[in-house]
């Protein structure tokens, strides 16, 4: 039941490598799914060292979708500004994103190994899934019709056999060099030390990085009274002289007036590099988060792309482990993620260069020029909305095309909203609580089925999907158009709806939307016959 094995299973439907917010992410939907898992960490317990403070909307509708979105969101502190400042302490670029598009806030601090927690407690609601501390993966082999995994335990040798693998397992990830996946990009790395401090001495809120080209630092206000500071490494400093007493105080001296005051919970060296793993899937063997990706952290993505990796993957791979769609459906998974991770990669890089430069005229130029452009309201705009940020939109994978091969509707491809909804029992929902876990056909003023074959709504129901007519809030209690059993009524509650599809234009009104909220396409109500068929051979749904 989520809890730590004193035996290894000789046979399992999903493994999973390594128990970090991926792993765990993943395994929590393999759960509620009701797929047979086992997951294996060769640490004995949870990591608990500095990592991730920041985390996106998508995210938190990822954590949602598994349930634990509300008791993370209570450990976070939400709609955190991110700030740069000019060597005298002016702003030079502010990120301040109020929107709530996708029914969270966009920007949220938080403590990584809180979240990690809450994430392994919450497996302990499903009794087909098994954590396995202390587990060392030694070796695995596709065999073509299972996977045979060789691992370490207490001393002992165990073999597993899993129908699927998952490697989760970090920058080094052994499953991905297994595989055979390159694992390309930047290697002229950079270095940063990350102190973790109790009883925040500075108390300011948000995050700020103070640009300096002699020591740039960044200073991030965490939930709980917890601060989180960052220094630049140089040349050959050492972690061992950096986080001893001395270092620590040195480094802390430059922020605090009293640094030997400050209540240090812990210190590390981190290095950031850019890596993209060339694939993502070979046979039965997959790799998501650090195992396929590691990028900068100037954007706060290297978290929330690997919740992105098992958001993505997760709902494939339950279909496929319970045999409802065929297992080239996985072959999607990197379709789908591999050039929304690169441009995340680049911006990230690109972040870098223009925040922490160490030459002093390239800082200046740099500071002259930025805040020339804060004088632009579209500019200061587009940086303080995140309009930056690059958003998933695929154009291959589960998506709908024409006969042209042309993604079918600019909606297609890319994350529905979540606005709150007036659900069947009269309260107010956010969107994704009243669709539930699956698939979900949205018709904006009608029901949905009218326009299905018999066969395809038999189809779609077989995997779980549920049907919903949107109508505004006025007509929730007393619409009287034609709905057949199975559809369920939304009220629009704030109109965010309504504006949705007027938007939408001739694209439609019928919307067929994926478990991960992506929009697999989006037609007129009298195309919808055709659209359903082609959605469901992508996904390898036959009619049998």
């Amino acid at each position: 039941m989520g809890e730590k094995a004193a035996t290894l299973p000789e046979k399992t439907s999903v493994v999973i490598v390594g128990a970090g917010p991926v792993g765990l992410t993943i395994a929590n939907y393999m759960g509620l799914s009701g797929v047979p898992t086992l997951v294996i960490e060769q640490r004995e317990e949870l990591i608990d060292y500095p990592r991730g403070v920041g985390m996106d909307d998508e995210c938190l509708r990822s954590f949602q979708a598994i349930g634990l979105g509300e008791t993370i969101a209570a450990h976070t502190t939400p709609d955190q500004k991110m700030r740069f400042l000019t060597e005298d302490g002016r702003i030079f670029a502010s990120i301040e994103p109020k929107t709530r598009e996708f029914g969270w806030p966009r920007r949220n601090s938080f403590i990584q190994p809180m979240i990690d927690k809450i994430l392994f407690e919450g497996l302990s609601r499903y009794d087909c899934v098994t954590t396995a501390f202390g587990s060392d993966l030694v070796s695995y082999e596709d065999r073509g019709a299972d996977v045979l995994l060789k691992v370490e335990k207490d001393g002992e040798i165990h073999h597993v056999a899993a129908d699927w693998l998952v490697g989760c397992d970090g920058g080094r990830s052994i499953v991905r060099k297994t595989m055979g996946s390159s694992f390309d990009g930047i290697t002229d790395s950079t270095r940063w030390v990350v102190i973790d401090l109790l009883d925040d001495p500075l108390g300011r809120p948000d995050s700020y990085f103070v640009c300096i080209p002699e020591r740039p630092y960044v200073s991030i206000a965490l939930p709980h009274g917890m601060r989180r500071l960052e220094f630049m490494v140089f040349g050959d400093e050492t972690e061992e002289k950096l986080c001893s007493p001395e270092g620590i105080r040195a480094l802390l001296s430059r922020v605090l007036p009293r640094p030997e005051d400050a209540n240090v919970l812990r210190s590390r060296v981190y290095t950031h590099n850019a890596r993209l793993a060339g694939e993502f899937r070979k046979g039965r063997v997959m790799i998501a988060g650090d195992a396929a990706h590691l990028m900068p952290v100037w954007q706060g993505q290297g978290y929330n792309s690997g919740i992105r990796d098992a958001t993505n993957l997760s709902w494939k791979l339950a279909l496929v482990a319970k045999g409802l769609a065929g297992g080239g459906l996985l072959d999607t998974y990197g379709q789908e993620r591999r050039d929304h991770l690169k441009a995340m990669i680049d911006l990230s890089v690109t972040a870098g260069k223009i925040f922490s430069p160490t030459s002093r005229i390239v800082a200046w130029l740099r500071d002259r020029i930025a805040l020339a452009l804060n004088l632009i309201p579209p500019v200061k705009r587009y940086i303080f909305q995140m309009r930056f940020k690059p958003m998933p939109r695929f154009d291959e994978g589960v998506v709908l095309k024409d006969e042209r091969g042309q993604i079918r509707g600019a909606a297609t491809g890319k994350l529905f909203p979540q606005p709150a909804v007036i659900v069947p029992e009269g309260n107010r929902q956010m969107l994704d609580d009243a669709l539930g876990p699956g698939f979900a056909i949205l018709s904006w003023g009608s029901d949905p089925q009218l326009f299905l074959s018999e066969d395809g709504r038999a189809r779609w129901k077989r995997l779980g999907a549920r049907f919903f007519a949107l109508v505004p809030d006025t007509q929730f209690a007393n619409f009287t158009g034609n709905i057949l059993p199975g559809t369920e009524i939304l009220g629009d509650a704030d109109g965010s709806l309504h504006e949705w599809f007027s938007s939408q234009g001739a694209d439609g009104t019928i919307v067929f939307l994926r478990p991960d909220r992506i929009v697999a396409g989006i037609v007129p109500p009298q195309e919808a016959t055709e659209a359903e068929c082609l959605i469901l051979d992508i996904l390898g749904q036959t009619d049998g």
